[in-house]
């Protein structure tokens, strides 16, 4: 295994994940605007490792494996966070989806591997829009926990009912183009 730039940015990503959850429940005034800043660090390095593992070749199958997990903790542990802190009906539902969709398509995704078909349910463009809509979503309500509640907090809530409708839409869309391989007999 061959650890590189990209991949030391994604452990960097997981390494953040616990400093996250510490700031998160420090006394201090501020501390979940803090954490908002954290976690756009953390996008930052999500972006910068798939752009620098394309850009100067250095795409590797551990990379390919460990940045998808480092993204799907920090979300799901920043969402558990946020729905602690804003115990709202909608917050909650919003992050379920987004959490049980996540663990679905990521089942499906190591399931039609398994079978050759991986290629089927490769990330798709809408997926990349889901996750944009998401990781906004998230900062503007970490965001929204410390400082501007009143302008913050309804647009993060906004956001995340979209991303929840994005990751959805993906979902079935995922789902389907697994059906023939679920219909055939082995």
């Amino acid at each position: 295994m061959k650890l590189n730039i990209p991949t030391y940015l994604t452990f960097l990503r997981i390494l953040l994940i616990p400093v996250l959850v510490a700031v998160f429940y420090l006394p201090w005034p501020n501390a979940h605007l803090m954490c908002g800043v954290i976690f756009m660090l953390a996008g930052l390095t999500d972006w910068l490792d798939g752009y620098l593992a394309r850009r100067l070749s250095m795409a590797t199958r551990f990379g390919a494996f460990l940045d998808p997990v480092a993204d799907k903790l920090m979300v799901a542990v920043t969402l558990v966070l946020i729905v602690q802190a804003d115990p709202s009906p909608l917050v909650a539902t919003a992050s379920a989806i987004i959490i049980g969709r996540e663990i679905t398509i990521a089942s499906l995704r190591e399931w039609m591997a398994e079978i050759g078909e991986r290629k089927k349910v490769a990330v798709s463009e809408l997926g990349k829009w889901k996750t944009t809509v998401q990781m906004l979503s998230i900062t503007l309500l970490l965001f929204g926990l410390d400082v501007s509640e009143q302008q913050l907090r309804p647009i993060g809530q906004l956001l995340l009912l979209l991303a929840a409708a994005l990751t959805l839409w993906s979902m079935i869309i995922y789902l389907r183009a697994a059906v023939p391989a679920f219909s055939r007999e082995d």
